[in-house]
């Protein structure tokens, strides 16, 4: 007597591999076939399993074909192939060389509005907008703001430099002492933050163009962080802080090299530099400086819409940043990692 398409044929696998299938499923709508067949061939009414499971007869009896056809693998699903990308690898990869080159382009920057537009008309492809900024993120493209960045740099001589200083690094008789001025301004730049559309946010300013500055140095090795505020920078002053500095630095090696920029009161010939050893930076090199990280970091964390509306409101904020620093001393460490590669 030929079976019912109705009924699943309990010879295919047993209860127990229904069960374990079932558990193994990695997605539910396989744990739910699997569960209906099981209930099914226990004997349960397929009225019954229907609406246990919440599908139609028409659905359970499709599923017992393809279970009596196949067994247990009719039943589990496999990965879905979805829609196709309308971006094949080939437009990716010409996509990805355009975005790091507007000018093959002859476009100076692109936004993902201009990007898309120029796909469209240029390039003449049938592309949505959202599909181009999906892809954007793909790609792991981002808006970033660029560094503005010294146009004077000689390669050769920042090598140099790096190479040097790793083989300072490995003297245990010396430690590298890094130096640098900052200027502060009673008036600083307002910083984003976030505020409800159509909200107009203010910062009030003084207008008065109060500055102080502040010369400092830090040694990398043990945190350590020492600074005077000053009026201005020249090598009078220059030689003041030269002096402190060393009448109050408790030095722990044998050699101390003070690596500063290539400013002319840092170059001057009869300078006293005490327990210090020159050392200049590559011309414009900042970013080999590490204090040049504490100086942002002190300027985001104190100064960051603030306005003095006096020069002893500066000095006293001031004063407040200065200390902080020097008492974050295991921080610094951190902060001014010594770069040594380029």
């Amino acid at each position: 007597m030929p079976r019912s398409p109705n009924t699943p044929n309990a010879e295919n696998c047993s209860l127990a591999e229904l069960e374990t299938a079932s558990q193994a499923a990695i997605s539910r709508r396989s744990h739910v076939r699997l569960m209906a067949i099981k209930s099914l061939i226990m004997g349960v009414a397929q009225g019954t399993v229907a609406g246990i499971f919440g599908v139609c007869l028409r659905t359970l009896t499709r599923w017992v074909a393809r279970f009596n056809q196949a067994g247990i693998d009719g039943l589990v699903e496999g990965a879905r192939p979805g829609r196709p990308r309308k971006i094949s690898p080939e437009q990716s990869a010409q996509y990805e060389e355009l975005i790091e080159h507007p000018e093959n382009a002859n476009y100076v920057h692109w936004t993902a509005r201009k990007f898309h537009g120029y796909l469209r008309k240029e390039l003449e492809q049938e592309i949505g907008y959202r599909t181009v900024v999906r892809w954007l993120h793909r790609q792991d493209f981002c808006l970033k703001v660029p560094r503005p960045w010294p146009n004077g740099q000689d390669d050769e001589k920042r090598k140099a430099f790096v190479e040097q200083i790793k083989t300072y690094l490995q003297d245990t008789d010396i430690d590298l002492w890094y130096m640098d001025e900052t200027g502060i301004e009673g008036d600083p730049r307002p910083r984003r933050r976030w505020a409800k559309k159509g909200k107009k946010i203010r910062r009030p300013y003084q207008g008065t163009h109060i500055r102080m500055s502040a010369t400092g140095l830090v040694c990398p090795r043990t945190g350590e962080f020492y600074a005077l505020m000053i009026p201005h920078s020249n090598t009078m002053v220059f030689q003041i802080f030269l002096d402190n500095a060393n009448a109050d630095i408790t030095f722990e090696r044998k050699r101390n090299l003070l690596i500063l920029d290539n400013a002319s009161w840092h170059k001057g010939k009869y300078l006293d530099l005490g327990r210090f050893e020159r050392v200049f930076l590559p011309p414009y090199s900042p970013d080999l400086n590490p204090i040049e990280r504490l100086w942002l970091l002190m300027k985001g964390e104190h100064f960051s819409d603030f306005y003095a509306r006096s020069r002893e409101e500066l000095t006293e904020r001031l004063i407040e940043a200065l200390n902080w620093i020097i008492d974050r001393r295991e921080l610094n460490k951190k902060t001014c990692g010594i770069p040594t590669k380029l």
